[in-house]
């Protein structure tokens, strides 16, 4: 077996440390390594973490011989930043990435990009679909693809690119959109935006990562994909799914979005008084949006998910030992 040295770039986030874990888990390297700027959301054994700033010019040798490079490193949470913010880490840190892989001569790198190039949309989306992210955050992300897409075509050696778009991403040590979800629902203090069926591609993270050894042993020099469940789950459906795995009470309450919209403006105006609130007009807005995204490329190419939306849940909840949703 031909051994590998891996770079994993935002290594210590969420996705990045269940990546390192199923590297490490493979047996297939001699060398693994985490860029990142954050402490690790767990600590993988065999993985060296090292203290790495995208937004800076990378050094040589943080992974002497890399033959995969993984970028995952980014500015994500939207709405939570200003624009700018997310331009100068996703495009200067593709370009610093992609910097450091030409200078070494490694010739595979994944890049995690995201369904937000698609911008919100009722209508199904696949690969095919017209690129028109809607937020600077898709953006950012197009433009960091057409980064990675530039040092691929530069070159006439044997240089891969992936480039996986995921939906919202949930699992273990995720603290993000489902997390919250969980949270309110386990206090009974959730409710539906204006409607249950807005449609809201998501994705397991250990499938996620399951894809990216399945697009790199396609073999193609540059192979592109959207990352979701294949089922198209609404709002209702997710809810209905934590309350039979969690047993939370089941949400039926809808509130319009008029009144929705009004709440949303007296937390941000509470948020200028310093009373710190993660609910605005924007962010329910986009609760309230679907992202009706197929994975159509996945779907040609074979490949086998392990979990569907119930099973997912239920082993998110075992990881966490006890803890609802850790």
């Amino acid at each position: 077996m031909t051994r590998k040295n891996a770079l994993v770039f935002g290594g210590a986030g969420f996705i990045g440390s269940h990546l390192l874990r199923s590297l490490a888990e493979s047996g297939e390297y001699d060398l693994i390594v985490s860029a990142d700027i954050a402490e690790p959301r767990f600590v993988v054994e065999g993985v060296e973490y090292k203290y790495v700033d995208v937004r800076q010019p990378i050094a040589d040798d943080i992974c002497p011989g890399a033959s995969e490079t993984y970028n995952l490193a980014a500015v994500h949470t939207t709405p939570g930043h200003e624009d700018w913010e997310y331009f100068y880490t996703n495009v200067l840190g593709a370009t610093h990435c992609c910097d450091y892989a030409r200078r070494i001569g490694c010739e595979r790198i994944v890049f995690t990009s995201s369904i937000s190039v698609y911008g919100a949309s009722e209508t199904l989306k696949d690969e095919t679909s017209a690129l028109e992210p809607d937020s600077a955050y898709g953006r950012s992300k197009l433009c960091a693809e057409e980064i990675h897409a530039q040092w691929l075509n530069e070159a006439t050696d044997a240089r891969r690119l992936v480039v996986a778009r995921p939906a919202v991403i949930y699992g273990y040590t995720e603290r993000g959109n489902f997390t919250r979800l969980a949270r309110a629902m386990e206090k009974g203090r959730f409710f539906f935006p204006g409607r249950k069926d807005t449609i809201k591609a998501c994705g397991y993270v250990e499938d996620l990562v399951a894809s990216f050894r399945f697009a790199l042993e396609r073999n193609e020099t540059h192979l592109t994909y959207n990352f979701a469940h294949m089922e198209r789950y609404t709002s209702e459906d997710i809810c209905d799914t934590f309350t039979d795995v969690a047993g939370y009470k089941k949400v039926t309450l809808v509130v319009p979005m008029p009144i929705m919209m009004l709440g949303g403006l007296a937390l941000e105006i509470l948020g200028k008084l310093g009373i710190r609130t993660s609910i605005n007009r924007a962010r329910i807005r986009k609760l309230y949006k679907s992202t009706n995204i197929m994975p159509q490329k996945l779907r040609e190419m074979g490949f086998q998910y392990r979990y569907g939306l119930k099973q997912s849940l239920q082993r998110w909840l075992e990881m966490s030992e006890g803890a609802q949703f850790k």
